[in-house]
């Protein structure tokens, strides 16, 4: 897909993860939820100190969050700028990118998400998740034609 072909179409979006990473998610979830409970007994007689609770329930707490965010997570790629609402919302535009990696293999599509490595100009460095291949190689077209603008205007 060309960059013009995104821009007719309006903005790409797609889930983080591919639907198997949030079946997985969820299945993983609740099996933990249900081995609590199944463990409720257990964990009532045993004696919890303060540190010991907090950090058992901090965990639990860490897990549902995360768990959350891998089914709830979107990317958005609207013009030349890429989104990912995630634990925090990463967002990159085109004119900040120095370099960029894609990693994808296509034959585990289903268990590992496409991702790009962004570095900007200032040396941070972002990872961007996106089910849909696609999605990211339109910003890496951006990025391709923004750094050749940039090349043509500054000899």
């Amino acid at each position: 897909m060309s960059a013009p072909e995104a821009d007719a179409g309006g903005p790409l979006e797609s889930p983080a993860y591919p639907p198997l990473v949030r079946i997985l998610a969820v299945v993983l979830i609740v099996d933990l939820i249900g081995f609590g409970l199944w463990s409720l007994p257990a964990l009532r007689s045993a004696e919890w100190s303060t540190p010991g609770l907090l950090l058992f329930g901090g965990a639990a707490v860490c897990i549902a969050w995360v768990g959350y965010w891998i089914v709830y997570s979107r990317t958005r790629l609207e013009g030349d700028v890429l989104t990912q609402t995630w634990l925090w919302n990463k967002r990159e535009s085109a004119a900040n990118v120095a370099q960029l990696k894609l990693v994808h293999w296509p034959w585990v599509d289903r268990i590992i998400a496409p991702r790009l490595l962004v570095r900007r100009r200032n040396g941070a460095v972002t990872w961007f998740h996106s089910a849909d291949a696609r999605l990211l190689t339109g910003f890496a077209e951006r990025v391709a034609l923004r750094l050749a603008s940039d090349r043509r205007h500054s000899s």
